[in-house]
C-alpha cells in the first residue's frame, strides 16, 4: 500500500507550519505501507496541481492532506469538503477568491473517504484529543480537500482521500495568548495513528463515516 501525505508551507507571518513539520517526522513505512511525503504551497490552484503531479507519478492508494487550523485544540478529521473558495485573507501569492467554485462543473460537496470515526478513536487511544469536524472552512484546506475528492471521483475511483486539521504548535502562540496549541510530537503521533487506521481499514467506508 502507498499513502501520499501532504502538509503546507508556512503561511503569512508564520515561519513554520505544523502540518508539514509533522509530516516530515513520519516514518517512511507504517505497518508495511510506504509513506510518501510532500510539501504543497498555500496557494489556490497550485496546491492541487502539485498533488495531482505527485499522484500521477506514484499512484497512491490513499491521499491524506494535512493543514493547520488556528484556534482548534485537538486533531480534527474532516467529514466533508464543499465546492467554494471564499477567502477572508490572501493566500501566499496574494490570491483571494470570494464565492468562487473550486471546480466549475463539480458537485456542491463531497463526503471524504477516510474512516473518520475509526481514526478519531485510534488517536484518542494514545491520549491525544481528536474529533470529527463537519467543516474544513472555505480557504486553502477545503480547496485541497475538495480538489482531491473530485480527482478521486473523476479519475481514481479506488483512491482514498481525506483531510486532517492540526492545531498550532507552542512556538506559534507565544504572542497569541488566546489560541490553543499542541506539541509537534503529539501531532506527528496522531498522524501516525491515522495512517495505521487507514492501513487496517482500507475498505471501512460505511455509514459510520457520514
Amino acid at each position: 500500500m502507498k499513502i501520499l501525505i501532504s502538509g503546507f508551507d508556512p503561511f503569512g507571518k508564520d515561519k513554520i507550519n505544523p502540518s508539514i513539520e509533522a509530516v516530515k517526522m513520519l516514518p517512511d513505512t507504517i505497518k508495511g505501507a510506504d509513506i510518501i511525503k510532500i510539501e504543497i504551497p498555500t496557494v489556490v490552484g497550485k496546491s492541487i496541481d502539485k498533488l495531482k503531479e505527485k499522484i500521477e507519478e506514484v499512484r497512491p492508494d490513499a491521499v491524506i492532506t494535512v493543514g493547520q487550523a488556528a484556534g482548534r485544540s485537538d486533531i480534527t478529521i474532516e467529514r466533508v469538503a464543499i465546492n467554494v473558495d471564499d477567502a477572508i485573507i490572501p493566500d501566499n501569492e496574494g490570491n483571494q477568491p470570494v464565492d468562487e467554485k473550486i471546480i466549475e462543473d463539480g458537485p456542491d460537496a463531497y463526503f471524504l473517504t477516510l474512516p473518520i470515526k475509526a481514526i478519531v478513536e485510534n488517536i484518542k487511544s494514545v491520549n491525544i484529543p481528536a474529533s470529527v469536524s463537519n467543516t474544513a472552512g472555505t480557504f486553502i484546506c477545503n480547496h485541497v480537500a475538495y480538489g482531491m475528492a473530485h480527482l478521486k471521483e473523476t479519475k481514481y475511483p479506488n483512491m482514498i482521500t481525506g483531510f486532517i486539521h492540526v492545531p498550532y504548535i507552542p512556538e506559534q502562540v507565544l504572542e497569541r495568548f488566546d489560541k490553543p496549541s499542541m506539541s509537534l510530537d503529539m501531532i506527528e503521533k496522531a498522524l501516525e495513528k491515522a495512517i495505521e487506521t487507514v492501513v487496517d481499514n482500507p475498505c471501512d467506508f460505511t455509514s459510520d463515516n457520514t
